[in-house]
Formats: structure tokens, sequence, C-alpha cells
């Protein structure tokens, strides 16, 4: 059940930050591999701020959306 939660997780944070970042998303799969990777870098920040978020559903998106927004700054910084 846990990997079936970290792609719904992922997919939805991918999406939510291809939105916000106005890049339209890449893909289904691409959101969902940048929506877990970004959960992962999104903790870390967190963790590093010193930041306490909850457990839960909503909180996991928004780590996971902020994480992907990261990385999808960093790609476009890149990308130029």
């Amino acid at each position: 059940m846990s990997l079936l939660y970290a792609l719904l997780i992922g997919a939805i944070a991918g999406w939510l930050a291809g939105k916000l970042m106005k890049g339209g998303g890449f893909g289904l799969v691409l959101n969902i591999i940048i929506g877990i990777v970004g959960g992962v870098v999104g903790n870390w920040i967190f963790a590093k701020l010193g930041v306490a978020i909850g457990n839960g559903l909503i909180s996991d998106v928004i780590t996971g959306a902020i994480g992907a927004c990261v990385i999808l700054f960093i790609a476009g910084l890149f990308k130029k």
C-alpha cells in the first residue's frame, strides 16, 4: 500500500508543481517521478529549516509539491 500511496502523492504533487511553475507538467510518468523526488527534497528542506510538518495526505502533497517546484526551478536554470 505504501508504494501506491507514494505514486498517488507523487502524481498529485508533480501535477501541482507543474501548474505552479507554469510548466504544464511533463506527462503522468515524469510528474510522478518529479513528485516523489520532490517529496524527498521537500522533507530535506523542511528538516534543514527546522520546520515540523504534520503527517497526513495534505501535508505530504504540500511537501512534495514544494520539493518538486524546487526541482523544476533548478531544471529551468539549466534549460536556459
